[in-house]
């Protein structure tokens, strides 16, 4: 069985800085882990291969420091890694991040199995992995807490909803988004360690892909980011302790309401 496991490298922090010139994080700036969603990806994923047999490829796409993520997820147990740089990809939205994701998954060929984190912590739109089966026409359940079996060419599975769960069967090959309900990441061990630090991670750049700069990066992105900024700071609240004046707090608090254009 061949898994492969998409994976994201985010800014460790709530302190993101913005670069004014192109709108995009300042990711240089603040310590990258990986996102937090995608760690339960690839616990899932190797679990499958503990108990089914095959292989496990963890992804990503990402600037040359991006490799660290590739790097942790072997010392978690997966079996190959691969880094998709190029500054061509730079600045792409989640239809072009998708579609170069897909483009990767037919250069390995004969994936059973696609698994991705719900979402990412730094963009939250928990559209890329419904992208990426999107552009390779493939079955897929979102919100998956729980995988029951895999036979005779089908995954069982359950996925979480706000009204309850949901009881699904998909064909393989297939693609599934996990939230944090469907294990507890383990803690790589010295093993582990030790052949990540070995790892020669693989790096696919455009010249190897061969895409089309109008799907990728900026040109291949609908959505762009016209201007980003952090919200300004709420001045500090005033206490109003009632004394003998009540008259003139009340007044007081009027005015307040009516700058505020709450009366």
């Amino acid at each position: 069985m061949k898994i492969v496991v998409f994976i994201k490298q985010v800014p460790d922090t709530t302190d993101v800085k913005i670069d004014p010139e192109t709108n995009t994080l300042k990711r240089g700036d603040s310590p990258a882990i990986i996102n937090p969603f995608d760690l339960y990806a690839l616990e899932e994923g190797i679990r499958l291969k503990e108990k089914f047999g095959g292989e496990v490829i963890a992804i990503t796409m990402g600037p040359p420091q991006a490799k660290e993520a590739i790097k942790e997820a072997v010392a978690m147990g997966v079996d190959d890694g691969i880094l998709i740089s190029d500054r061509a990809f730079a600045g792409a939205d989640t239809l072009a991040t998708s579609y170069t994701l897909s483009q990767a998954v037919k250069k390995i060929e004969n994936v059973d199995l696609i698994i991705c984190g719900k979402q990412a912590s730094d963009g939250d739109t928990a559209q890329t992995g419904p992208g990426i089966a999107e552009w390779l026409k493939l079955p897929q359940a979102t919100f998956v807490k729980k995988i029951d079996d895999i036979k005779e060419g089908h995954i069982y599975l359950e996925s979480m909803w706000d009204e309850g769960t949901e009881k699904l069967k998909l064909p393989l090959p297939a693609l599934i988004t996990v939230v944090k309900e469907i294990n507890e990441p383990r803690i790589p061990g010295l093993r582990g360690k030790m052949k990540a630090k070995k790892f020669e991670v693989k790096l696919w750049d455009n010249k190897f892909l061969s895409l089309p700069e109008e799907k990728i990066g900026l040109n291949g992105s609908p959505t762009q980011v016209r201007k980003i900024f952090s919200p300004p700071q709420k001045e500090p609240g005033r206490q109003l302790t009632v004394t003998e004046n009540v008259s003139e707090i009340a007044e007081e608090v009027v005015n307040t309401f009516q700058k505020m254009g709450l009366v």
